[in-house]
């Protein structure tokens, strides 16, 4: 018997000390616990290479953390979604695309950003250096622009002289340099200059650093404006105080940092820069069951800089204080060193080093501080599923008295089966109640009007086709399962040209608290909604019950003239196929159940899942389609072998054209497969030529069971480019012509090319 979700304990951010969280939790995760991880993007950098990525020396894997990967490593739920509030009232984090994640426990490790917002123009006109993401696609089209056009001169601009703005200077020097050098160009192509507003550079470091390091910037032709305070970024200039007034092609923004407004709004206490004040246990002074580390945390009784050192050195007592608030123990109290050493990469594989009033600079101290980081990043590396904990018969003390009196009796509590596992009708129906969806015309009886069973109108010369989808979670955010779930099940409607009209919900929702499974099942049929709705599908009913691990699926209905059906068998010679999405789904998530799947892999799995194709449907109407279906369960070859027996036809398949997702062939290659495949390689004797296309990786790939895959659909060749470019004006942009229906004495075969 699992153990019943008791807390929800949220971390709040992909910062460094929430990685070290991440890792050792999964070690030894704690019964009843759901641990929930967001973040707006699956791959979190690591401070302390990222310079010298800027410089071409390390590539993305190494310098950032997988995210993905570390959250299923630890058993954990991974929300990407980017968090614009907190409500503390009601205990509920705000995020942009989603309903607002509820909470028991949180931890905030969000970093900071540079203090950009209060100097006019530079928000419009300036690169920050943080949110990196955003700052490495701008920095990558430079690089990009530079080799394709080395023959350009470059004039670019940092704004700030701390150690980041110094360091980014020398490694943006570096690679710029190797490109004009390859390319035969000289190095003075490149004009950089670094403003600072204080007399000298790196004001928190010693001064023969700071000196040390304003002469290296001088030895590699970086022009340095000190005591210079930017006023204004206007288009490409830099206006300063001083009367300085310069054009460039890039102005990068590496001032001092700053937190996000709504920390401070949240009503939080934090210190004059809006970040969160912690006590010595990394609880918030006024908000003891929130926590906070990193760049967003200040220590009231401590003064350190905004360092990634001491948000490292915080991951593993934050993770102990987190247990012990659970367990309602004492919290143990964290002292940050009172001196840390510096380590200064200068973009040629050397590094000066900072500690106290002592500095120096060799070759050594980067190859030091090239294993200190390689040492750190290579604990999130390589990991291996861990296999459950036993079940024990101890369940985490609740957080509040209201908690206390809704337990659930740990561990050993009997659940029953049949209709006894149904949720409760109270949660049921608070869940309901914070649903918003209007009433189609033709839906008599609702969720609106509950009653036995939901009644619908159908109307006159028309018929009914119905479809049934149910599945195990694939992801654990259930407001995204759930728009997969919808699009996959509505999928089935839309290849037949069905318009969707009603849906029922089937819901099987993990053992726990009242409160916990209200949550989840609202943030379930959140998702399920959010689809159905952009389709003009109503949801008017449908079951629930808990059970081990969250599963959910939907029967939905749709209305169709009869004359006006698609079916399997209307392929005809002559005609062209089209595919609307990429395949690799398959692999890619069982790569995932073994932490092999890169999290930018699933991102874009995850986005061609949640695209729907219904506006594909309207354009195949125009352009005479006769014949449909949807890729799912079978693979790409068995769904297309069902179209070739029905209409008795052949068709050639071009193999090179088929759209796969990225990631899918590297992962195929490592052997990884589906569960599904051995029983899809059936499909494999209706291929012609077998023999000859089966050592292909890609052929692999035609027996992937996919979720929420594309349409293949037929319409006559004549009318596929102007086809093809109206799916990729709507965004269907991986579509692509496949394959074409044979002319001659049809075989029942699949002659792949």
């Amino acid at each position: 018997m699992q153990n019943p979700i008791e807390t929800e304990l949220v971390l709040l951010g992909g910062g460094h000390s929430h990685a070290i969280v991440l890792k050792r939790w999964g070690m030894n995760p704690m019964p009843g616990v759901r641990l929930t991880l967001i973040n707006n993007v699956s791959h979190t950098p690591y401070s302390g290479m990222l310079p010298a990525h800027v410089a071409g020396i390390y590539d993305f894997d190494q310098t950032h953390i997988d995210l993905r990967s570390l959250t299923k490593y630890a058993q954990a739920q991974f929300y990407l979604d980017h968090v614009i509030g907190l409500d503390l009232t009601q205990r509920q984090i705000i995020c942009q695309n989603r309903p607002p994640v509820a909470f028991d426990l949180l931890s905030i490790d969000i970093g900071s950003t540079p203090a950009i917002a209060a100097v006019p123009g530079a928000s419009k006109f300036a690169i920050a250096a943080k949110p990196v993401p955003q700052f490495l696609q701008a920095w990558e089209k430079i690089v990009e622009q530079t080799s394709d056009n080395p023959q350009y001169p470059l004039k670019l601009a940092i704004i700030g002289g701390g150690a980041g703005g110094v360091e980014l200077a020398l490694n943006m020097q570096t690679r710029l340099n190797e490109i004009w050098t390859s390319a035969g160009q000289p190095r003075e192509k490149l004009s950089l200059h670094v403003y600072h507003r204080g007399a000298r550079l790196l004001p928190q470091h010693n001064l023969w650093v700071s000196r040390r390091l304003q002469t290296l910037l001088g030895q590699r032709g970086v022009t340095l404006h000190l005591a210079a305070k930017v006023l204004e970024i206007k288009d490409s200039t830099v206006i300063t105080d001083s009367s300085i007034t310069a054009d460039y092609d890039a102005i990068f923004w590496v001032t001092q940092a700053t937190a996000p407004a709504w920390i401070k709004e949240s009503g939080l206490k934090t210190d004059q820069q809006g970040f969160v004040l912690v006590e010595n246990t990394l609880q918030s002074v006024s908000h003891p069951w929130v926590f906070a580390t990193g760049d967003i945390a200040t220590m009231q009784d401590y003064s350190r800089p905004k360092a990634g050192v001491f948000a490292v050195r915080q991951g593993k007592p934050l993770l102990g204080n987190l247990q012990r608030f659970i367990e309602q123990k004492p919290l143990h109290t964290y002292h940050p060193q009172r001196q840390y050493l510096g380590l200064i990469g200068t973009g040629d594989k050397q590094a000066i080093a900072s500690w106290s009033q002592l500095g120096w600079q060799a070759p050594w101290l980067w190859r030091w501080k090239d294993h200190i980081d390689r040492k750190f990043m290579d604990q999130f590396s390589g990991l291996s599923p861990m296999s459950p904990k036993p079940n024990v018969d101890q369940t985490p003390s609740s957080l509040n008295s209201s908690h206390q009196s809704a337990k659930v009796g740990g561990a050993t509590t009997m659940r029953c089966a049949g209709c006894g596992s149904k949720i409760p009708s109270s949660i049921l129906a608070r869940t309901l109640q914070r649903l918003t969806q209007s009433r189609g015309a033709n839906v008599l009886i609702g969720l609106d009007r509950p009653d036995d069973a939901a009644v619908v109108q159908l109307p006159p010369d028309t018929v009914m086709v119905q479809t049934l989808d149910f599945f195990r979670s694939l992801l654990d955010d259930p407001f995204i399962f759930a728009q997969i779930v919808a699009n996959h099940c509505l999928n089935d409607l839309f290849a037949m040209n069905a318009v969707p009209q009603t849906a029922m919900a089937i819901v099987t929702i993990p053992y726990g608290l009242p409160t916990i499974v209200e949550e989840t099942l609202y943030q379930l049929l959140s998702g399920a909604i959010k689809v159905l709705g952009n389709s003009g599908t109503q949801l008017v009913g449908g079951h629930t019950t808990e059970g081990v691990e969250l599963a959910f699926g939907l029967s939905c209905q749709g209305f169709i003239q009869p004359d006006n059906l698609w079916q399997k068998s209307g392929l005809l010679p002559g005609q062209a196929l089209i595919l609307t999405k990429p395949i690799g789904t398959g692999v890619l998530f069982a790569a995932d159940m073994r932490l092999q799947a890169k999290g930018r892999w699933l991102d874009s799995a995850i986005a061609a899942m949640l695209f729907s194709n219904q506006k594909a449907v309207d354009i195949f109407q125009q352009y005479g389609a006769t014949a449909c279906t949807d890729i799912s369960g079978f693979g790409l070859l068995g769904h297309l072998s069902e179209m070739v027996k029905a209409s008795n036809v052949s068709v050639q398949l071009n193999l090179e054209a088929i759209p796969v997702l990225e990631g899918a062939i590297v992962t195929v290659e490592k052997g990884i497969v589906s569960s599904l495949q051995p029983q899809n390689l059936n499909f494999a004797n209706i291929i012609e030529n077998l023999a000859e296309i089966s050592p292909s990786s890609r052929y692999s790939l035609l027996f992937d069971p996919q979720t929420s895959g594309g349409l293949l659909v037929s319409i006559p060749i004549s009318n596929v480019q102007p086809c093809l470019e109206k799916l990729q004006a709507l965004g269907y942009h991986k579509s692509q012509i496949i394959g074409n229906v044979l002319s001659e004495k049809p075989s029942n075969k699949i002659l792949i090319v």
